[in-house]
């Protein structure tokens, strides 16, 4: 069993990252459906929630269904981390997770995120600040280091546990890398080697097959795997890794009735949170792999893509249905 705080896992849980405008209430409510253990929301700035942000705000939104759930917060100046800390505690998520590891250049720049990197003390400091603050188990994502020569990832994953922390999860790539090359979990697996450390020690990166989670949690020693990209467009992801953990052999994949359904109810969820607007723009990203590998479907993919009105959208879904309701996935 793994803990986060009093939060009792499986063995080895999946964990849904953080991801800016994919992981809001409807794609997690998905993810939980499919076998994720723990959800997190999209990264939200502490400065945003001070301002009483609309944007920010409305990502504090989560529901009973999607526990145990993590709220994740970012920002570099303290007096705005300690009082989103209090914003955040008010809406009662099981977690409250401080982002140490986006890279986008806008967060950096205001030394959050990644940016922290560079100044691994006030790194320390401002989760010690934070962990006092609350009662909530107050987790970390972060990254290996700024860049190569600046990797410390073992001193600074220690350092935060011994200010309170409940776990880490750590993305196997430096800032300076951003998403290119391959995730180097060596490095993550010597945190977790560390005798001193005694929290739970997730990888993520590059886990995008039930072989390479295995290989996190065999090879590597991890207490669990976050699983970012693979998931966007398949939710399936999750059930798909349990199931090889339990019978070392593939989940049939999932058929066309069952992929126009999860994007019609994902849809339908996001219009009914965000507005017809806002749903039908940001679901869109999550088309190319609902149908991931269907032959000559790029003309229904661009009517997903393109339409401005839900009604098209969902007729667009039965066209597919309709079409392409024998397909069989390999």
């Amino acid at each position: 069993m793994v803990k986060i705080g009093n939060i009792e896992l499986p063995d080895f849980p999946l964990l849904l990252a953080p991801m800016e405008d994919v992981s809001d209430p409807p794609f997690r409510a998905l993810c939980k459906e499919q076998g994720a253990d723990v959800v997190y929301t999209e990264f939200i700035s502490s400065e945003g929630l001070i301002r009483d942000a609309a944007k920010s705000v409305m990502k504090l939104d989560i529901y009973e269904k999607e526990r145990p759930v993590g709220i994740q917060i970012f920002g570099a100046e303290l007096d705005s981390m300690l009082q989103a800390t209090d914003i955040v505690a008010a809406s009662n998520p099981d977690i409250i997770d401080i982002n140490f590891g986006c890279p986008v250049k806008k967060v950096v720049s205001k030394g959050a995120g990644a940016g922290i990197l560079k100044e691994v003390d006030l790194m320390v400091s401002l989760t010690r600040a934070i962990v006092e603050r609350t009662d909530l188990p107050v987790t970390v994502k972060t990254r290996l280091g700024w860049d190569h020569d600046s990797i410390r990832i073992v001193e600074v994953a220690e350092r935060l546990q011994d200010v309170g922390i409940k776990s880490i999860a750590i993305h196997g790539r430096t800032r300076a890398q951003m998403y290119k090359g391959e995730a180097d979990w060596a490095p993550i697996a010597a945190v977790k080697n560390n005798p001193r450390m005694h929290i739970p020690v997730f990888g993520n990166g590059d886990v995008d097959t039930p072989e390479k989670a295995m290989e996190m949690r065999d090879r590597y020693g991890l207490d669990g795997a976050m699983i970012g990209r693979a998931s966007i467009g398949y939710p399936w992801f999750f059930k798909e890794v349990k199931h090889f953990f339990n019978t070392g052999s593939h989940l049939a994949p999932p058929t066309i009735e069952e992929r126009v359904e999860a994007a019609r109810r994902h849809l339908q969820m996001a219009i009914d949170w965000k507005g017809e607007k806002l749903g039908v723009f940001e679901t869109r990203r999550h088309y190319t792999n609902y149908f991931k590998g269907i032959p000559h479907f790029k003309e229904y993919r661009t009517k997903m893509v393109t339409s401005d009105q839900s009604e098209d959208v969902f007729a667009a879904f039965d066209e597919v249905l309709a079409k392409f309701g024998d397909y069989q996935f390999v």
